[in-house]
């Protein structure tokens, strides 16, 4: 209870004392708002790229396979592989007949093509040949209506589903349901949209695609192109069996001798993880230190103050210690003081960087949970504790006779 009315006593002589120095207190804070806004704008910055990224690694699927011309991630020498042979939609359908560890295989090709309805337009959209099995295959969720039938697959008909972004682009104030696009001038009747994915990569999300039944892509866009065959495996524990034997049944496929290198990859969501996480963290490593640097000169602006308010304060200090303060009660004062500076900076660099962060999120995107809020409070007070300790202690080690004495 004793060091608790300390405590009080020490916080209510602290904000008297950065009453009595408004201006001071204020111009000495502002080391503290820069390095707060800086190290907090940079957190939510990392905080909201990761959470983009790994919303548009989730749609990729923890447990798709995808079967491609190319690796996501390399380091081949692109002149030994840049001449593969494109994989051919056809091989779909053999992997199915084959396969006993998935359960699901759609074909997908693809190409950018302007998107039309009435005057408004989406000039990149991404059309997506397909079959009937591709919402089985991509693990996609539709938010309203319905995919395209095997029927209407394999009869090729005029019938797509649309990404969120292309419904919202196209249909700004009108339910998209039977309504029709034009893509490239061909109709198409939209008869389902998927649901908003997000993430940062807009071109493997749904978000922005129009899906047709792949017969009619072909007939409209043309049908020699490279496809990706997406496989959903039945059990993702099985990964890697799964993995092993689809690289059998397109070896086969492809008729590569033993011995020889495969023509082709079988890329999965873990690939993009293992290949995002240390870079992520060599930015955020270097971002922080960057803008840490700011914080630093803060504190040494803090300790530089406190110690003209420690000499200013001689004969204060100097009284109560003649009648009885102890050191420890010294000490606590003005670490509570500086404490108390910092924190008040970094509420106020708070307050700044929220909205700052809403406009850099038109740009990149951000998030503010409440960890990035609680640790800009705990750095702002550790700076604060760090940065008074030493002035603290020099307060605190004073003979109370000298200190009597000065002038």
């Amino acid at each position: 209870m004793h060091i608790l009315a300390e405590f009080k006593e020490g916080l209510l002589i602290s904000l008297r004392a950065i009453r009595g120095n408004k201006m001071r207190s204020v111009l000495t804070t502002l080391g503290i708002v820069i390095g707060v806004v800086s190290v907090t704008l940079m957190a939510t910055a990392i905080e909201g790229v990761d959470r983009a990224f790994a919303r548009s690694a989730a749609a990729f699927g923890t447990d798709v396979l995808y079967i491609q011309r190319f690796p996501w991630v390399s380091n081949e020498d692109w002149a030994l592989i840049r001449n593969r042979r494109l994989i051919e939609v056809g091989y779909a359908s053999k992997i199915d007949r084959q396969v006993k560890l998935s359960d699901a295989v759609a074909p997908v090709v693809g190409t950018r093509r302007r998107t039309t309805n009435g005057n408004l337009s989406m000039e990149d959209a991404f059309v997506s040949g397909t079959t009937h099995m591709f919402m089985m295959a991509a693990g996609v969720t539709l938010a309203d209506g319905r995919f395209f039938t095997a029927e209407e697959s394999n009869g090729g008909r005029p019938v797509c589903a649309i990404g969120a972004n292309v419904a919202e682009t196209l249909f700004p104030h009108e339910d998209p349901l039977g309504k029709v696009v034009r893509v490239s001038g061909h109709p198409y009747t939209v008869i389902g949209i998927f649901e908003k994915q997000g993430g940062l990569f807009g071109v493997f999300t749904s978000d922005n695609r129009v899906i047709v039944p792949l017969f009619s892509f072909q007939s409209h866009f043309g049908g020699r192109r490279d496809a990706t065959i997406q496989v959903r495996v039945a059990d993702v524990k099985q990964m890697d069996d799964a993995k092993i034997e689809l690289e059998g049944i397109m070896r086969k496929i492809r008729r590569i001798a033993p011995g020889k290198q495969n023509d082709f990859n079988i890329n999965q969501q873990e690939l993009l993880t293992q290949t995002f996480a240390p870079i992520s963290l060599v930015i955020a490593s270097i971002g922080l230190f960057i803008t840490g640097l700011s914080l630093f000169v803060g504190g040494i602006g803090i300790m530089n103050i406190m110690f003209v308010s420690v000499s200013e304060r001689t004969k204060e200090i100097g009284i109560r210690k003649a009648i009885g303060a102890r050191r420890r009660t010294i000490l606590m004062q003005f670490l509570i003081e500086a404490a108390a500076l910092c924190l008040f900076g970094g509420v106020i660099g708070l307050a700044i960087a929220f909205p700052l962060s809403l406009i850099v999120d038109q740009v990149l995107p951000t998030a503010m949970p409440l960890s990035v809020v609680a640790i800009s409070i705990i750095i702002s007070l550790a700076v604060g504790l760090i940065s008074g300790f030493l002035p603290a202690y020099r307060a605190a080690k004073m003979d109370p006779v000298e200190a009597l004495r000065y002038e």
